[in-house]
């Protein structure tokens, strides 16, 4: 749209009024890079802090499995860091149609109580999986 201006001269001149975009889209692209920096550091890996009893017959593995069920020393059990119950563990498994490679590693702190662990372990059976492992700590000689 031209946009009138008049100057001292007394002539009238039609200049027309434009928005530069080059600045805007360095603008834009520093946003951008500032909020991706910024998310990145942001993002943690939410596992649930255990202390893990040791064994001297532990066997170390550098795959991780892709479920990992955590219990505290309270009883809490952990799923990808969300509370569940032991129904609930079932429920998911089922919902995920385990194949035989599906692999389930449960980690229990050491002052939790047998009883959560074999209520976990059997919730994982009801859901036919029969690849499970504990997780413990190798014991330093």
């Amino acid at each position: 749209m031209p946009v009138k201006l008049q100057g001292g001269g007394g002539d009238d001149h039609e200049d027309e009024a434009r928005i530069e975009i080059v600045p805007l889209i360095d603008i834009m692209f520093f946003l951008l890079a500032s909020f991706m920096l910024a998310s990145l550091s942001m993002t943690q890996i939410h596992r649930v802090n255990l202390k893990l009893p040791t064994s001297s017959s532990a066997v170390s593995e550098n795959k991780l499995p892709p479920i990992h069920l955590a219990i505290d020393q309270h009883g809490v059990i952990t799923w990808d860091s969300k509370i569940v119950t032991p129904t609930e563990i079932t429920q998911r498994l089922v919902e995920l149609k385990p194949d035989e490679s599906t692999r389930v590693l449960i980690g229990a702190d050491q002052d939790c109580r047998h009883q959560h662990v074999l209520a976990v372990l059997d919730a994982v059976k009801a859901a036919k999986i029969e690849k499970f492992g504990f997780e413990t700590k190798l014991q330093e000689p």
